[in-house]
């Protein structure tokens, strides 16, 4: 009888200890890094000396949160005086704070701290109560930094904000500017488990087209489906306006790229591969370039399949009526769609060109989605529906 007794209470202490266990760390909110190009580069009076105050909009929430830093990209040290973080009073269209919720970070138990270059860093963990979709002002007080080598995310589609000196008071007029510095991502330790969608992506993905402090690109779409469908799942934008799989574009290709992007954060259980109209576009040829796409992805599906990760591929949009469509590249973009929706390669695949394409024209972007008319980029209703268009069931 004893033995019993004490095999029972081993096991209900067992229980015990699996569910008091916090759940892993899950990466909330990210994004793909590039040096900033000369109009990229911080306005007057630029960082150094001062004060910066940027506002990202988080997935899932949670009651622990660490900051990474990045100098990926800087040739210099960057020397950080201080780091804060406060719940946001909007989506980026002000730098205004809810009073009492800023909480200071540390580094390695340090308040200041210098990066070298190529440098990342983590903050210490901080007890801080993170809502879903919630707006997050991280505010940097930098010493010396490069005003010419800065690690950045040109389209943030939010506005950051500098202050004069190292200060919080924000009050002041201050320079603003639509482009990220030295923020890399936010992990979270979630109140129940939870898991990641990476995306890898160009401009569509990025959010060219979308409202400025709106946050409504289709992954901000995405998530907000997923959370209204009891999904603990956050998504990870690693759009890149500009940017290309295989060779040019702008910043660090897509095959360059995704080992960082993809693998290089916490819970991702999900990959969405959904770029190639910049290849297409610049291409000479077509159907060759549509099939060294498909070696590409089918190379990170490998990986991620090695991983435990799931795969699945998004079909290019149509771009008929832009200066990159031709009979040529319309032909490698059938191809390299074809073949996401039935080469077998995927676990799943998302429609993007049936979602958005016209019904009188399928080789054209739907008019009701269109951006400037570029017929290349999509509106914030385009967003929109592909953001909901997409099956919840592939995330089960």
């Amino acid at each position: 009888m004893r033995k019993i007794f004490l095999t029972l209470a081993m096991a209900v202490a067992a229980c015990c200890i699996t569910a008091c266990q916090k759940p892993d760390w899950v990466t909330t909110w990210a994004t793909a890094l590039q040096i900033a190009e000369p109009h990229n580069r911080p306005p007057e009076p630029g960082l150094a000396g001062n004060s910066f105050r940027q506002i990202v909009q988080v997935s899932v929430g949670g009651t622990e949160l660490r900051l990474h830093l990045s100098n990926l990209f800087n040739t210099d040290a960057t020397e950080i005086l201080g780091v804060e973080i406060a719940e946001a009073q909007t989506m980026g269209a002000s730098p205004d704070i809810v009073e009492g919720s800023s909480v200071e970070l540390t580094f390695g138990g340090s308040r200041s701290f210098t990066m070298e270059p190529g440098e990342e860093v983590v903050s210490d963990p901080v007890r801080f109560k993170l809502r879903d979709r919630e707006n997050l002002a991280i505010t940097i007080h930098y010493g010396n930094i490069s005003a010419v080598t800065l690690t950045s995310h040109p389209g943030s589609r939010t506005s950051s904000y500098i202050a004069l000196g190292n200060t919080t008071d924000f009050s002041a007029p201050a320079a603003v500017t639509a482009h990220w510095y030295t923020i890399s991502s936010i992990d979270v330790r979630p109140l129940k488990p939870a898991s990641a969608i990476a995306v890898l992506g160009d401009s569509i993905t990025d959010g060219r087209g979308t409202t400025t402090n709106g946050q409504d690109r289709w992954t901000d779409q995405l998530s907000r489906s997923l959370l209204e469908a009891g999904m603990n799942i956050s998504v990870l934008n690693f759009g890149l306006g500009g940017n290309c799989i295989l060779r040019g574009g702008l910043g660090p290709t897509g095959e360059s790229r995704y080992a960082r992007d993809l693998f290089g954060h916490y819970g991702v259980k999900y990959i969405i591969l959904f770029e190639g109209t910049n290849d297409l576009g610049g291409s000479r040829d077509g159907i060759r370039t549509a099939s060294e796409i498909q070696e590409v992805w089918t190379r990170i599906v490998t990986e991620a399949h090695e991983k435990g990760i799931k795969v699945f591929g998004a079909t290019v949009t149509p771009v008929k009526g832009n200066g990159y469509y031709s009979e040529d590249h319309e032909a490698g973009r059938q191809q390299l769609n074809e073949w996401i929706r039935s080469g077998g390669v995927f676990d799943g695949v998302i429609d993007f060109d049936r979602m958005v394409a016209s019904a009188d024209d399928p080789d054209r972007l739907d008019p009701a989605y269109l951006y400037e008319n570029d017929w290349l980029h999509l509106n914030a209703k385009g967003y929109e529906v592909m953001g909901y268009g997409i099956d919840l069931s592939l995330f089960q």
